[in-house]
């Protein structure tokens, strides 16, 4: 009966063993959890106090190919004012008549479309301010 008694008691000497390495193994790992948990926060700090990347600023509009738009910006270019269709036909030394008006109006619409002019209240055209 005692040889019976020392065989358990190193069974459960040799469990205890296991155990203790198995819970300094977990302990080990706990630890490296911690310790990632807290980069993690660390990093995820850092992150927010950095500034927003400024977007990139859109490219420019693209002006119409057609000579006419070269020189209507041409005019805008040689003035602080904003100005009407009649205004801008005289500037290039049209004819002052009502196709050439409109023609021209369209045109000055096309350009604030695309955004190189504003029309700051109908029929007033003005290149736009940064």
């Amino acid at each position: 009966m005692p040889a019976r008694l020392e065989e358990r008691e190193r069974e459960i000497t040799a469990q205890a063993d296991a155990a203790k390495e198995r819970i300094a193994e977990l302990s080990a790992q706990l630890e490296e959890f911690h310790r990632t948990a807290e980069e993690i926060r660390i990093t995820r700090k850092t992150l927010l106090e950095l500034p927003e990347p400024a977007s990139p600023a859109p490219p420019p509009p693209k002006l119409p190919d057609h000579p006419a738009y070269q020189q209507i910006m041409a005019v805008f270019a040689a003035t602080d004012a904003p100005l009407r269709a009649r205004q801008v036909c005289e500037a290039m030394d049209l004819e002052i008549a009502p196709n050439n008006i409109n023609n021209t109006r369209l045109k000055l619409k096309r350009l604030a479309e695309r955004g190189i002019l504003v029309e700051t209240e109908q029929g007033l055209f003005a290149q736009p301010r940064p």
